[in-house]
Formats: structure tokens, C-alpha cells, sequence
């Protein structure tokens, strides 16, 4: 009975042995598949100073195979990105000059990702703040496509800091609106300005040069006050930055008169008074 036994033990032995091995070459050819699988790296790379630049941005640059970069990126770190990853495509869309439609770039980052390449897809500031990562997102995802989410210091925070303006003070308001500024006039316009110029919140809006005359005028049609200050943040972090201040009644012929060009930040709000105390003791960092 007992050499019996011990029989069916060893026999039983040799079976889970069997199934283990078994289980065991499955699961390094899952692996092995997952490693030669693409996938697309969605990057914020910050608001243009490279040393604003995540450690964990760097970290799947460097992973990258390709990158897919945006013209607001900053030089900083597309020379990193040209440095670490072999092919770079610049996919950027500026007013009226698109490299790229948000439609071929959907599909270029399906196509390299097939073809199991990792992918960075870089963008100014933070991925899912008015960058599109979130359409992008959502057609990986519907295409069966995994991603890598990399969070990116926006320039709405950023460029208010690097400009001495905190975006809040308990003195000031107690919110923070951050909005686009290039929504198209129609119809079915979704941005209501006359709601919004009765909040008492610091309004940041990005994108917002070109409809700076029609945003400013619906804002005091809205009943905003006049005289409440307004700071423009042009190309924010980097040496090239500038800021011009005014108010909401004289910003917009301010602005003309400086020439202010895109990329730049716009802020509305008690807040930006407190400018005047902290530049002459804030130290910029380039």
C-alpha cells in the first residue's frame, strides 16, 4: 500500500511539474509578445524650459523609438528628443499652417504603434490641458492601441509664476478659471462670457491672442470691471519671455501697440497687482 502510494504521489508530482512548465512557457510567450507590442507615450513636456522637463518625460523619451512633437515644444528639449530617439516627426499646428491634420496624426501614431515601436508623442505644457491628448487618448483606445499618460507642468501655471503672479491669494479671488481662447464665434458658441465675467475667480486663458479684441469686449459687455488688471505672458520660461500688463479697458490697444505674438498666457485678475510687489524679487531661472 505504501510503495503504492507514494506511486501515485510521484505520479501526480510529474503531472503539476508538467502543467507548471507549461504554465510557465505561456506566460514568457505573453511577455515576450507584450515586449514587442507598440505603444504611444502621451508627453507633457512642460511650458518650454527643459528643466521643467519630468524625470518620467525623459525617461519614456529615451524608451522612444519615434516621437511625434509639437511646435510648442521647447528647442530645450527637442534637441533631447533628437538626441535620444532615432527618427523625429514634427507634427506641429500653428494658426493656418498645420505640418499634419489631428486626423493623420491619429492615424500615424495607430500605424507606428502596429508596426511595434514605441512611440513618444510630445506636447507643449500638459497632454490632457487644451493639448488634444485626450482625442488622441480615446482613438488609441478605440483601436486597441495601450499608452502611457506623462503629465506636463501646463503653461497656465507656469507662466503666471515665471511672471511673479500667483494665481491665488486668499486676499483675491478664491477660484481659478483656465480657459481657450480661440473658440470659433457661431452659433452654438459653448464659451459664456457674460457668466463668466460675473465670477469672482483669476481667469487664465491660453490661445487666447487672436480673439484677444472679441474676448476682452464680451468680457466688459459682461459686466467685468474695466479696470481690472490684465497680464500678457509671451513665450513663458524661456529667455524670450515678456510680459505686458494693462487693464481690461486698455489691454487690447496696449498689446496692438507692443506687437504681442503667440504663444502667450493671458491673466485677469486681482491677482496680477501682486506682480508689482514680487518681480523686482523674483530670480528668474532660464
Amino acid at each position: 500500500m505504501k510503495s503504492r502510494v507514494l506511486i501515485l504521489r510521484a505520479e501526480t508530482m510529474v503531472t503539476v511539474s508538467s502543467e507548471s512548465e507549461k504554465s510557465t512557457e505561456k506566460s514568457t510567450e505573453k511577455s515576450t509578445e507584450k515586449s514587442n507590442e507598440g505603444m504611444v507615450f502621451l508627453i507633457g513636456a512642460g511650458p518650454g524650459d527643459a528643466e521643467l522637463l519630468t524625470l518620467k518625460a525623459i525617461k519614456y523619451i529615451r524608451d522612444s523609438d519615434v516621437a511625434l512633437i509639437d511646435d510648442l515644444v521647447g528647442e530645450g528639449v527637442k534637441d533631447l528628443i533628437r538626441k535620444e530617439c532615432k527618427e523625429v516627426i514634427e507634427v506641429g499646428k500653428r494658426r493656418g499652417k498645420h505640418k499634419k491634420t489631428q486626423e493623420e496624426i491619429n492615424q500615424l501614431l495607430v500605424k507606428l504603434a502596429r508596426e511595434g515601436k514605441k512611440v513618444a508623442r510630445v506636447k507643449g505644457g500638459d497632454p490632457f490641458v487644451f493639448g488634444r491628448g485626450g482625442e488622441e487618448a480615446e482613438f488609441l483606445a478605440k483601436n486597441g492601441v495601450r499608452f502611457v499618460i506623462v503629465p506636463g507642468i501646463s503653461s497656465a501655471i507656469a507662466a503666471p509664476a515665471f511672471a511673479s503672479i500667483p494665481l491665488n491669494h486668499r486676499k483675491f479671488s478664491p477660484a481659478i478659471l483656465i480657459l481657450t481662447g480661440k473658440e470659433k464665434e457661431s452659433e452654438k458658441e459653448r464659451i459664456n462670457w457674460a457668466e463668466i465675467a460675473k465670477l469672482d475667480a483669476t481667469i487664465v486663458i491660453l490661445m487666447g491672442i487672436s480673439n484677444l479684441k472679441r474676448n476682452i469686449k464680451k468680457l466688459l459687455e459682461g459686466g467685468k470691471h474695466p479696470e481690472t488688471p490684465v497680464a500678457i505672458i509671451e513665450r513663458a520660461t524661456t529667455p524670450k519671455q515678456r510680459v505686458v500688463e494693462g487693464t481690461l479697458s486698455s489691454i487690447v490697444e496696449i498689446s496692438k501697440r507692443e506687437k504681442v505674438k503667440a504663444p502667450a498666457v493671458i491673466v485677469i485678475g486681482d491677482v496680477v497687482s501682486l506682480r508689482e510687489i514680487l518681480k523686482d524679487f523674483t530670480v528668474l531661472d532660464f
